[in-house]
């Protein structure tokens, strides 16, 4: 339980910082690539979306926290299937479409 507060409180914080469109140094990936490679994404919407997303895997972990703590087992499978379908989903839409990089 102390480990799941902590890890919520650590994605609320790093959301935090992504919304804000700083961070980009936290996105695998994106760190990696050399600097002629970062500037053709846009690293503000890229940092945004990475923002939101750490909010709702936020979520799935805090729901998954109040169905263990009451045992309403419904509500921690909920956030358990929440938390897999949202990190599916960053991959999904982060790796197709470019959608974050920039246009010419």
């Amino acid at each position: 339980m102390t480990i799941t507060l902590i890890m919520i409180v650590v994605l609320v914080l790093v959301g935090i910082l992504f919304t804000s469109g700083r961070g980009a140094f936290l996105i695998a990936g994106y760190n990696t690539l050399p600097a002629e490679k970062k500037r053709e994404y846009d690293t503000v919407a890229l940092c945004k979306f990475m923002g939101k997303m750490m909010f709702v895997l936020a979520f799935s972990m805090t729901l998954r926290l109040i169905g263990d703590l009451y045992q309403i087992e419904g509500l921690s499978i909920g956030g358990i299937v929440l938390f897999f379908s949202t990190i599916a989903f960053i991959l999904l839409y982060g790796n197709t479409g470019n959608r974050f990089k920039k246009e010419k």
